[in-house]
């Protein structure tokens, strides 16, 4: 086994939650992911949708055990002293398949080492090993005091602020969009005056989104209503009464962290094709939706596959993008929406 040291840090993660277009919902998980030598860990799994076992909506019993898993103060929960290193963001089970690695001590260094794809308590590293991951030697002191840091509150970090105000004139497309908000874990609320909102209860909230008809007045007196409260909010000009595309559109406004935590970077779309940048390789989905003459909202996946870091430029059908239309460019950790305009993307 090599000698060589990896650094070990943690860093909060997001995992986006989504209306699907075939109306499925995916789950918004917050975690703390992984970062070895600078780089976040699951950034090396180009194809998978996954968090970390230190989630924040865990009860703070099991968040708390799954730290001091980590730190090898309990027994492995599978055998060959294996331990989950990322699994289902929907459900947590073993069998939907998870990342394991096994942790162990060398003196005081940690090692984190056959990392493998594992669907049932025993794993095949000759057919599901990441061979290209690992091993990773850690320095114990600075691997346990960033675990440890995780338990001074004996409670999981504080998720930011996942909850939205919604404003506009069509209320039943309001209502469809705070239910789906909710659905994925995102809390929702729905007005159309904030200034008599307490200032503690409009500090709850991440973002506000605006509804195309509310006119300058009203989103001015919003904004001063957070302002005089002293509450930094993402402001959403929503694009079109399509729900799937709204709650994209909120998704990213909520995701304010650093650029180096992001693997898509860059979205812009013509009506001939979408421009895309990534920063590693990830699976990346693109969606198209448009409004027809009617106003009916129509849906179409144009693009589902794993790009490598650089820019990308990707065929639109002119039927998924006729009119007025958009494209949401989704990973397992981000998503970005963009209007679809004549002439080339950027």
């Amino acid at each position: 086994m090599s000698g060589a040291y990896a650094t070990f840090a943690l860093a909060p993660a997001t995992r986006a939650g989504a209306v699907l277009a075939d109306g499925g919902y995916q789950v918004h998980r917050d975690f703390v992911d992984f970062v070895v030598d600078g780089r976040p860990l699951l950034f090396r799994l180009s194809d998978l949708d996954a968090v970390s076992p230190l989630a924040s909506d865990m009860p703070p019993a099991i968040f708390t055990a799954q730290v001091r898993g980590l730190l090898l103060e309990t027994g492995p929960p599978l055998p060959g002293g294996r331990y989950v290193v990322y699994g289902c963001p929907e459900c947590a089970d073993l069998a939907c398949g998870a990342v394991t690695a096994v942790i162990e001590r060398d003196g005081d260094d940690y090692v984190w080492r056959d990392f493998a794809w594992q669907t049932d308590e025993h794993a095949d590293l000759e057919f599901n090993g990441y061979h290209g991951i690992g091993p990773f030697r850690f320095h114990g002191p600075g691997y346990r005091a960033a675990l440890t840091a995780l338990l001074d509150d004996t409670a999981p970090p504080a998720a930011p602020r996942r909850r939205v105000l919604l404003i506009g004139a069509r209320v039943a497309v309001l209502a469809k969009l705070a239910a789906a908000l909710r659905a994925i874990g995102i809390g929702a609320d729905i007005t159309r005056d904030a200034t008599g909102v307490p200032a503690e209860e409009l500090r709850g909230y991440g973002a506000v989104a605006f509804g195309r008809a509310v006119g300058e007045p009203e989103r001015a007196a919003v904004r001063g209503a957070f302002e005089r409260a002293g509450v930094d909010v993402a402001y959403v000009d929503g694009l079109a009464p399509i729900v799937p595309l709204l709650v994209a559109q909120i998704e990213q406004a909520l995701d304010r962290g650093p650029r180096r935590r992001h693997r898509l970077t860059a979205l812009a779309a013509a009506d001939g094709e979408a421009g895309i940048e990534v920063t590693s390789p990830c699976r990346v989905s693109l969606t198209a939706y448009r409004l027809d003459r009617l106003y009916r909202s129509h849906a179409r996946e144009v693009f589902d596959g794993v790009l490598e870091p650089g820019r990308h430029r990707i065929p639109l059908d002119a039927r998924a993008v006729k009119g007025e239309s958009f494209v949401v460019a989704r990973t397992a950790g981000g998503v970005l929406v963009a209007a679809v305009t004549h002439g080339k993307p950027g």
